[in-house]
């Protein structure tokens, strides 16, 4: 935590106090911009992107699984299942409300 602080307070003390309106305007390649650059992205790329993030993990966790699955017997796969059982709850949770409708 206090390498962050300290990053953030370096930082605030050594950026440009006047900032050039060039390092303010969009790239594009040279020509003039068609629109503002700077909008917003919807909140659904970003509950999107948040629900790839935790399914990724979900296959970071299985891997180690299905390496040691012949050593840990029955017990190892029952707790697989419920953990998949898990997140296919979660995965339906998520399809019912929407979350994965990309309008």
């Amino acid at each position: 935590m206090g390498f962050g602080v300290v990053t953030l307070l370096v930082s605030y003390l050594v950026h440009p106090k006047f900032p050039e309106t060039e390092k303010l305007s969009p790239y594009e390649c040279g020509s003039e911009p068609f629109s503002d650059a700077r909008m917003p992205f919807p909140v659904r790329y970003y509950i999107f992107a948040m629900l790839f993030v935790i399914f990724d993990i979900e296959v970071i966790f299985l891997y180690p699984w299905a390496v040691v699955f012949d050593k840990i017997g029955l017990i190892g796969l029952v707790e697989m299942l419920v953990f998949i059982g898990l997140f296919l709850v979660a995965y339906v949770y998520a399809w019912k409300k929407g979350a994965l409708e990309w309008d």
